[in-house]
């Protein structure tokens, strides 16, 4: 995990709402451990506003004119070495929303309700900074069940989970299923700590941003199917 940043997280919004921008700059800007220092109004302006400025966390609405939240986060991500690659935080209106799981493929961290509570935003910043997956276990399940097809048995391309470990296979597994590192721990009878150690370096293997991209590659390669317990 990251260590507390020794300046305020550097946070970038995207949204083509003036208001939504101001509240949420409000909200963020309280806190002694963030601020605001990138507002754009359309994705491709934010495109090229993190060309020249480097941001931690960006809040990144889905519909927007000129160039949606998806184009937006593959680009910014396309555009910058991963070790310095901001997490992104993809906002909507629906918490089933197809555009999510786009954005969540071209690279996104989780998504995040705009009616969220002031505390659940500053949450998410936090937590999504520290590597974690904004999206609660359960509905990054329940939002891939929805949207990604099961692979057929002649289309599964499994090479891509040949460097696991039996165990790593274990853990992508039961993170797939929705489980929380504390769940893992317990069904595989480990510690919390080696279940984090696991996950890290699945997601190491797998090319993985964060967990959520794990999990998608366990869907994709037939290792959790939809509606599996």
């Amino acid at each position: 995990m990251n260590a507390q940043p020794d300046r305020p997280l550097r946070i970038a919004l995207v949204d083509d709402q003036p208001l939504v921008r101001a509240g949420f700059a409000m909200v963020i800007d309280s806190q002694d451990d963030m601020e605001v220092i990138v507002q754009a109004s359309d994705g491709q302006a934010a495109v090229d506003e993190l060309r020249a400025r480097t941001v931690d966390v960006v809040l990144m609405d889905v519909r927007m004119p000129r160039k949606d939240g998806i184009e937006a986060t593959a680009e910014i991500l396309d555009q910058v070495p991963v070790d310095r690659a901001p997490k992104i935080i993809v906002l909507t209106t629906f918490d089933l929303d197809e555009y999510v799981v786009a954005a969540i493929r071209a690279g996104a961290s989780g998504f995040l309700l705009k009616d969220a509570q002031p505390e659940d935003l500053l949450g998410a910043i936090r937590t999504v900074h520290r590597g974690d997956a904004v999206i609660a276990p359960s509905a990054t399940r329940r939002l891939l069940e929805r949207v990604v097809r099961a692979p057929e048995p002649e289309e599964k391309d499994t090479s891509v989970l040949s460097p696991l470990t039996e165990r790593e296979l274990e853990v992508l597994t039961l993170m797939g299923r929705g489980h929380s590192n504390r769940e893992i721990g317990a069904e595989l009878f480990v510690a919390e700590a080696t279940v984090k150690t696991h996950v890290g370096r699945v997601l190491a293997k797998l090319g993985a941003r964060d967990r959520v991209q794990a999990v998608i590659i366990a869907f994709e390669t037939g290792l959790v199917s939809p509606g599996a317990e």
